[in-house]
């Protein structure tokens, strides 16, 4: 059997590595919807959609951690439709729900950034010259593999995420300094232009973009919001886990945004 931990120590232990009220963030972080008091089985995934959250009931789950979860600034606030559909299943299997969102973007090591750049073969400078934009969420350094052009980089990404990305390409410019913030982070553009980045690459790109990339110089790289950002939730949960004794499944639902 795996050692069992309060709800309560769980949450206090990820807020201690994660940090939430370091952060301005849209919605709130930390224990979102409250389940049985002992846990563990904790279960991790990018958002807690209904499938993650029936996958999780499935998988015989006490907790939920997500990246992206069920409550935002701006939002109707009724437990009506989807919502209601979530939460009910959620407080039905008396399954905790636990969500992070900048925090676990940002965190030093095991956030979405850092395991991003892990898995591509970027060490980014140390902070404060490697970060950049809002927050200090954007990150900037170099590869440790060299990439003769932004075209070759995104061939590499693609590779190793395993679906097609967007790519602007600079031409006759190699991608030396790479700037990367994972999920939707095409206002950061502008912020990694003027911290000296050859080459962006973000989650998503909207329609400005694609013309500051070409009349700039600077490459741009979209690699898809939820396949940028399938690395964190799993990172910190499997960390946590192993410290306080109980069991981890990362559960991915593929979606092509």
């Amino acid at each position: 059997m795996p050692l069992a931990c309060s709800r309560a120590q769980l949450v206090d232990a990820l807020d201690e590595l994660l940090q939430p009220a370091l952060f301005r963030d849209y919605g709130p972080n930390g224990l979102q919807v409250e389940g049985r008091a002992e846990v563990r089985h904790i279960v991790s995934g990018v958002t807690a959609s209904l499938a993650l959250i029936d996958a999780a009931i499935a998988a015989g789950a006490d907790a939920i951690l997500v990246h992206h979860g069920l409550f935002w600034r701006g939002q109707d606030g009724r437990l009506t439709g989807w919502m209601k559909q979530r939460v009910a299943r959620l407080l039905a299997h008396d399954i905790s729900l636990i969500a992070y969102h900048l925090p676990l973007d940002a965190h030093a090591q095991w956030g979405n950034n850092a395991q991003l750049g892990a898995r591509l073969g970027w060490v980014a400078d140390d902070a404060p010259q490697g970060r950049f934009g809002e927050q200090s969420l954007g990150w900037l350094g170099r590869s440790t593999v060299a990439h003769g052009s932004a075209l070759d980089l995104a061939r590499h990404i693609e590779t190793q995420l395993g679906r097609a990305v967007t790519c602007i390409d600079a031409p006759g410019r190699a991608p030396q300094r790479i700037a990367w913030c994972t999920g939707g982070a095409q206002s950061y553009f502008e912020a990694a232009i003027a911290a000296g980045a050859d080459v962006f690459v973000t989650g998503e790109i909207s329609e400005p973009q694609a013309h500051s990339a070409r009349e700039c110089g600077v490459a741009y790289i979209a690699c898809g919001h939820h396949a940028s950002e399938r690395f964190g939730a799993p990172a910190v949960a499997a960390h946590i886990a192993q410290q306080l004794g109980l069991v981890h499944t990362f559960i991915d639902i593929p979606n092509p945004a």
